[in-house]
């Protein structure tokens, strides 16, 4: 199974070239980096819906995912990507894929569409 998961496993340990290394170290909110995390996050939870046991290492980086990024790019001074209202929905979006990855199941009417940020 961990094969199927190697894209969210670099996202999660902050390996080279991941969002979160970037945004921690450079203080840097790439683009495609989110892009990159946000599909592999959606991607286990549709993997793992509906099962009742989830990997540690899975649980402890959608928590530590959904709470960190929110808290480190609130500070004032950091360089929040324009417009504001993507900032919004790409917070909105890790925090709704939290409650997806713990709850089993998403907050929308299916079929949903998950739309680009």
């Amino acid at each position: 199974m961990d094969d199927d998961f190697s894209e969210l496993r670099h996202e999660f340990e902050a390996a080279d070239g991941s969002f979160l290394i970037g945004l921690r170290s450079r203080l840097e909110w790439d683009r495609a980096a989110f892009s990159r995390l946000e599909q592999a996050m959606r991607a286990a939870c549709s993997r793992c819906q509906g099962q009742d046991l989830l990997e540690r290492w899975m649980a402890d980086g959608f928590h530590y995912v959904s709470r960190f990024v929110r808290d480190w790019t609130s500070h004032p001074n950091f360089p929040r990507p324009e417009p504001l209202s993507y900032h919004h929905d790409c917070l909105e979006r890790l925090d709704d894929l939290a409650d997806w990855f713990f709850h089993g199941s998403h907050n929308y009417q299916d079929p949903h569409v998950w739309r680009d940020l």
